[in-house]
């Protein structure tokens, strides 16, 4: 059998290394959150929950019994995904820590991180469709082309497809639901659509995994089809929690509101 995780007491150090690194920066949060929550706007302990299970779910997926699953069993490898791609992210981008760090940074330090928002890489790289691909495109490839055999040896190609899963599902979940600023967010029935072609793509990939169409992992039948159903069903519930996100923020203008500025615009046209 040939999985991603093979790790081993290098693989295992590099683990308790990477939960260190995601503790400091939960930890960081919650100091700047207490420290915003005495604000007269304070800060949503919802948020900050949000954020406390994101980083334990990346953790959780990163030790045992989680990784020794993953190292030996391709369902394994699939239940790891689907944490630190899908519901780790959610949970992290929900937490709104953009916002945190600009609410706690003094003025010059926020127009620096606003430059960066608007500048050109992030446009482009918060375009819902780029990161629809990244998300999706990044799973289809991994199983469906030979880069899941190439890496699966590989301690440091094992990590950067993590690092990706974990990066493409934060903007994803960012650009389709994420409470920060970002630049040109598009509609949210645009986002809808988008939301809607990534749970399509992941139940049409499913599926093909499940009847072993085109997938090139060579792993017993029965942890493919148990990884197939992980992918399946676990990817509808974190998808469903974006979409619940999404229109949590959806604030339609009045009728009322609409109604002057279209009297006023047509008063000008007619007047110009």
């Amino acid at each position: 059998m040939t999985h991603l995780a093979h790790e081993g007491h290098g693989g295992g150090i590099a683990a308790l290394l990477q939960s260190a690194v995601i503790a400091l920066l939960v930890a960081g949060y919650l100091v700047l959150a207490r420290r915003v929550r005495r604000e007269p706007r304070g800060w949503s302990r919802w948020r900050t929950a949000s954020v406390v299970a994101g980083g334990t779910l990346l953790m959780v997926a990163m030790l045992p019994p989680v990784a020794t699953f993953a190292e030996g069993d391709f369902r394994g490898h699939m239940l790891q995904h689907l944490l630190i791609g899908m519901l780790a992210p959610t949970a992290l981008v929900l937490g709104a820590p953009l916002t945190l760090l600009l609410r706690s940074l003094p003025p010059p330090h926020r127009r620096r991180v606003a430059r960066v928002l608007h500048s050109r890489a992030v446009r482009a790289i918060t375009n819902p469709w780029l990161a629809l691909v990244l998300n999706v495109g990044g799973m289809a490839a991994l199983y469906f082309t030979p880069l899941y055999r190439l890496v699966a040896d590989g301690q440091l190609s094992h990590h950067l497809v993590h690092l990706h899963f974990v990066i493409a599902g934060c903007l994803f979940a960012w650009v389709v639901a994420g409470p920060d600023p970002a630049p040109r967010r598009p509609s949210v029935r645009m986002r809808l659509v988008v939301l809607g072609m990534a749970i399509t793509s992941h139940a049409t990939l499913a599926q093909l995994m499940y009847a072993g169409l085109f997938i090139d992992v060579r792993v017993p039948v029965v942890e493919l089809h148990g990884a197939a159903e992980i992918m399946y069903y676990g990817g509808d519930i974190a998808e469903l929690l974006l979409a619940m996100a999404l229109l949590t923020t959806w604030r339609p203008m009045p009728r009322r509101a609409r109604q002057p500025m279209t009297v006023t615009t047509t008063a000008a046209a007619t007047s110009s």
